[in-house]
């Protein structure tokens, strides 16, 4: 698995493509490929995995049984739009327009990793969620997240 780190601005031109930050460049194995699937996020943002760390993902995703109607809602919602993309020769990737109405993209973006996949949020809206996000609500949600854990960090 490709893990990311780091964080990254970068700008839609009039078609919808964006240069792919040389940071984030870096960080793929020459093995890995030029291939990415760009999908829905959790928020309104969208997430871009590299190919070989969406594949696990399906593979999971098969084994969840299609007779629950949340299970089909849960498969249909995350994989709708799920689309496969390439860079471009200028190393640039085209975001498709149903995707960035979905994260309301505008012009300026901004790349984040999040371990196994770049998060891409619009400008504004990716300052407004860290503006409403105080050192308190971070510490607690730590403690939610990982106080149980038996971690050595």
């Amino acid at each position: 698995m490709i893990q990311f780190l780091g964080e990254y601005e970068a700008t839609l031109d009039a078609k919808g493509r964006f240069l792919l930050p040389a940071g984030i460049k870096k960080q793929i194995p020459e093995d890995a490929g030029e291939q990415f699937v760009i999908a829905r996020g959790f928020e309104k943002c969208l997430t871009l995995y590299p190919k070989k760390n969406w594949d696990p993902i399906l593979a999971e995703l098969s084994k969840v049984s299609e007779y629950k109607a949340e299970n089909r809602e849960f498969l249909r919602y995350f994989t709708m739009g799920a689309s496969l993309c390439d860079l471009d020769s200028a190393g640039r990737m085209l975001v498709p327009p149903n995707l960035k109405a979905h994260a309301g993209l505008e012009k300026d973006i901004v790349l984040v990793s999040v371990i196994n996949k770049i998060e891409i949020w619009d400008k504004v809206k990716y300052q407004q969620f860290f503006e409403s996000f105080t050192p308190e609500k971070y510490s607690d949600l730590a403690e939610r997240v990982m106080g149980g854990q038996n971690t050595q960090m």
